[in-house]
């Protein structure tokens, strides 16, 4: 699977470069960022220490949404208390969520939040899965750093998993479930229950291919019914 990790805001070039080494040694390559330039600051090849090649093919853009224009897959991280109805994974848990998905999706995003304030809640509203690792109670965060080779250690076998070609039809079917649901809740008049469309749309993102394949058939099924 390919997994692009994204940076949202980094202020500290250190980070970027701390960032690019953990990428690095664990085998990933695709590092974009959004709204920031630090990485071109001296200090983030300091310390990225023989990893320039990561500094040198980042991709730059001015928001999230258009950071992830060809993801199929989204997982931010964000402290649980932020997770509100979002389905809540551990690095160790993301592992087989994404082995799954790599069975039918091409590629995937692993979202890091600004260093003071993290991601807002509209840009956590473009995930699909929140991840966030355990810390103790008295040393709750991790700098971004160090939060990115955490990621790229316990993801790292996603990579050597020989995947089939996805199909375009395959990438497409998650988002065309998502915007197919909230169609229908509008079509029910029930688009303006809050609680049920952020429970809806946030538990997506847990359903495996055969499972999102029934759901588009019971939508279809429902939507027929509607019609009549």
């Amino acid at each position: 699977m390919h997994l692009s990790i994204v940076l949202v805001a980094p202020a500290r070039a250190e980070n970027i470069g701390a960032a690019a080494r953990a990428m690095k040694t664990m085998g990933f390559t695709d590092l974009r960022i959004v709204d920031s330039t630090a990485h071109l600051e001296p200090a983030a090849r300091w310390v990225a220490h023989g990893s320039g090649d990561i500094l040198d093919n980042i991709t730059t853009y001015a928001t999230l949404a258009d950071a992830l224009h060809d993801i199929s897959f989204t997982v931010a991280t964000t402290a649980r208390s932020r997770a509100k109805f979002h389905y809540y994974a551990t690095p160790a848990e993301l592992v087989p969520m994404l082995e799954e998905k790599s069975q039918w999706l091409e590629k995937a995003a692993l979202v890091f939040g600004r260093e003071d304030s993290g991601l807002t809640n509209e840009e956590l509203e473009l995930a699909d899965v929140l991840t966030g690792a355990p810390m103790v109670a008295d040393y709750p965060s991790l700098n971004l750093g160090q939060a990115v080779m955490v990621y790229c250690y316990q993801l790292a076998s996603l990579i050597q998993i020989s995947q089939p070609p996805a199909s375009v039809t395959d990438e497409n079917q998650l988002a065309a479930l998502r915007i197919r649901a909230d169609k229908l809740l509008e079509q029910l008049g029930v688009a303006d229950d809050q609680k049920m469309v952020d429970w809806l749309q946030q538990r997506l993102g847990r359903l495996e291919q055969r499972d999102t394949a029934m759901l588009h058939r019971l939508l279809h099924d429902i939507e027929k019914k509607l019609a009549e």
